[in-house]
C-alpha cells in the first residue's frame, strides 16, 4: 500500500539492500581500522595530543616532549578523515540507491567498485603509493556515489 513501511523483513529478503549491507559493513569495518591504526603509529612513534595519554611515558616536563604531532600520524589521519568525507556519503546514498530498485548486477558493481576504491585509497594513502595513484582511487569511488546519487535523483525526481 502506497505510504506504508516496508517490513523489516521484506528488506532481509531483497538481494540488493543485502548487498548493500555487506559492502556498507566492509567499508566501514575499513574504517574503524583506519582508528586502530592511527592509535599504533601514536604509541610506536610516541607522538600524542593529550597530556593524558602521556602518563606512561613520565611526568610533568619529560612527558611534555611526547605532545608533540608527528608526520605517520598525520598521514593516517588524513586517511581517516578522508574515508569520513567519502564513506559517509556512500552509507546514505548507497543505502537510498538500494531501496531505489536497481538491478542486482549494477548495484553489485557500484558496491564492489566503491569498496576496492576504498581499499585501494587507503593502501595508497599508508605504504605510500605515488600519485596519481590515490587521486585516482579517490576519482573512483566518488564517481560511483555520484553515478548511485544521480540514479536515485532520476528514479524519485521529487525536485
Amino acid at each position: 500500500k502506497s505510504g506504508e513501511m516496508a517490513k523489516l523483513t521484506q528488506l532481509i529478503d531483497n538481494e540488493v539492500f543485502r548487498a548493500y549491507a555487506t559492502y556498507a559493513t566492509i567499508v566501514l569495518l575499513k574504517m574503524m581500522l583506519m582508528s586502530l591504526i592511527t592509535a599504533y603509529f601514536r604509541i610506536t612513534r610516541k607522538a600524542f595530543v593529550n597530556p593524558e595519554d602521556t602518563a606512561s611515558f613520565g611526568k610533568g616536563e619529560s612527558a611534555k616532549k611526547f605532545l608533540r604531532t608527528d608526520p605517520d600520524v598525520e598521514r593516517v589521519r588524513r586517511g581517516h578523515l578522508n574515508d569520513l568525507e567519502n564513506i559517509v556519503p556512500f552509507l546514505g546514498i548507497g543505502l537510498l540507491y538500494a531501496l531505489s530498485g536497481p538491478e542486482l548486477s549494477t548495484a553489485l558493481l557500484h558496491f564492489r567498485i566503491f569498496t576496492g576504491a576504498r581499499i585501494a585509497h587507503t593502501f595508497a594513502y599508508l605504504i605510500p603509493l605515488p600519485q596519481p595513484g590515490r587521486g585516482l582511487s579517490w576519482a573512483v569511488a566518488y564517481s560511483v556515489t555520484i553515478s548511485m546519487a544521480y540514479k536515485v535523483l532520476k528514479t524519485a525526481l521529487y525536485l
